[in-house]
């Protein structure tokens, strides 16, 4: 069989990681925090409050397409949490990697900023979720995935994302 490479997308505060995590722990897959990749640059900048701009992105997403074709190689099913804001962004994560499945989490605008504002200890103020929500260009139905609302309880949604991954 071939492996499957699950990149949970979203926003700052959509849950993705909450859900990812989740995902793997159920399938024993092999989980990294997409944010753990980014260059100390990258962190800083966006502990200051400002966003990153493609430049910033782009050796970072190259790294996150580098682990995933390790896992692909060792023959690993993987959850990978990754922002994936924009197409191109997507296009360079799942170029020469079929194993990449895109899983979109949403949540309502009040939701995200909520949960950002209670955050503890993460890096990404909340005052950066409007650049988010500006770059964000929706998964689209040409790309490999599907979208879930995330505004619910994360074991709901953990179990949606398996009910479709056996599908």
């Amino acid at each position: 069989m071939p492996t499957v490479t699950l990149v949970v997308m979203g926003v700052s505060g959509s849950g993705k990681t909450t859900v990812a995590q989740r995902v793997a722990e159920r399938l024993g897959w092999v989980f990294a925090e997409g944010d753990d990749f980014h260059p100390a640059a990258n962190v800083a900048k966006m502990h200051a409050g400002h966003p990153l701009t493609d430049e910033d992105r782009w050796p970072w997403l190259r790294a996150l397409a580098d682990w995933i074709g390790v896992r692909e190689a060792a023959g690993e099913n993987a959850v990978l949490t990754c922002s994936a804001l924009k197409r191109s962004y997507r296009a360079l994560l799942d170029s020469g990697h079929p194993s990449v499945r895109f899983v979109h989490i949403t949540a309502s605008e009040e939701t995200i900023r909520r949960r950002l504002e209670q955050r503890q200890g993460h890096y990404m103020p909340a005052s950066l979720l409007d650049s988010q929500l500006a770059t964000l260009e929706p998964l689209q139905p040409d790309e490999p995935g599907f979208t879930l609302p995330g505004d619910g309880e994360p074991d709901d949604v953990v179990d949606d994302v398996v009910r479709r991954l056996d599908a």
